[in-house]
């Protein structure tokens, strides 16, 4: 009887435990219900029991009594991110890829500071991006290609310094390639393609000494390849083609060994680096990469 006692004793403090540890501050199951009115909750594919505790919502997590991600990828979200993102404070992860969400984007969802993955891809975004990121020091993923993104990338992207993937393709995004971009010690991936980046291209690529894609093709870019590229060792897919580059010269020293695709309007070069996966392209590829990455 005393074994049957303390067993039931352990499952109760067990059960009470994880009670505590799963419910979150009024402020943050507030926004969540917000959030769930604002993108049309009633009509997810996995819909939230909101007479339940939030510990129990399809695609919430929780840990010591906070929300510490959001994965709601294809789940028929429609409407508006709300603002006041930014309460959900101890947020890592925000995966609302291949929705309908239209609007412009919260403010606020660059002052989360602990975020390290924003998947906002193949939605209907609009407006343009902010220009302050000074807190976002531990983002290691920032996707959101297929919006309605318009104006130019700001200059304070390159404080994201871990910043790892940066994929902003299709979208409408103008102006020059930001200087501060060589900042980005860390970045293995920086794919743009399909956007209306023009001018020369200033920024020191051979600072981007981790960078396995490069993927620029199908924008308005001008004058000559930067020569730092040739030092890339690492890279794997580079797509070029589909701009008004004068020289791809500094290529021909390029020292990487690992290239898998690689795509230019410069046929020797293609030649030189072409493989037969080359038929395979990033350009096709990147529209489906979060099936197969979520």
């Amino acid at each position: 009887m005393k074994n049957v006692l303390t067993y039931a004793c352990l499952i109760l403090m067990l059960t009470s435990s994880f009670m505590v540890n799963a419910q979150i501050p009024s402020t943050e199951k507030q926004y969540l219900l917000d959030f769930n009115k604002s993108t049309l909750g009633e009509q997810w594919q996995n819909k939230w029991n909101l007479q339940e505790d939030p510990s129990t919502w399809y695609g919430v997590e929780i840990k010591d009594g906070h929300v510490t991600a959001l994965k709601l990828y294809r789940n028929n979200l429609k409407g508006s991110i709300p603002d006041g993102i930014s309460i959900l404070s101890e947020l890592k992860t925000l995966n609302l890829a291949f929705n309908t969400i239209e609007g412009e984007l919260p403010e606020d969802i660059f002052q989360l500071a602990t975020l390290t993955s924003l998947k906002l891809e193949m939605n209907k975004l609009k407006g343009s991006l902010p220009q302050d990121y000074s807190k976002m020091t531990s983002l290691e993923e920032l996707s959101m290609f297929n919006n309605l993104l318009q104006g130019a990338i700001p200059n304070g992207i390159g404080d994201i310094s871990n910043l790892k993937t940066l994929n902003l393709s299709s979208n409408y995004l103008e102006g020059s390639l930001p200087k501060s971009i060589e900042k980005l010690h860390k970045l293995e991936r920086l794919e743009l393609f399909g956007n209306k980046l023009a001018g020369a291209i200033e920024v020191d690529l051979g600072r981007l000494v981790n960078l396995k894609e490069l993927i620029l093709s199908y924008n308005q870019f001008q004058g000559d390849l930067p020569s730092g590229m040739a030092t890339l060792s690492n890279l794997e897919f580079v797509q070029l083609q589909g701009n008004d580059f004068r020289s791809l010269n500094s290529l021909l020293r390029l020292q990487s060994s690992k290239l898998a695709v690689f795509d230019s309007d410069d046929e020797f070069l293609n030649m030189k680096f072409g493989t037969n996966e080359a038929s395979r392209t990033r350009l096709v590829d990147t529209k489906y990469e979060d099936v197969k990455r979520n």
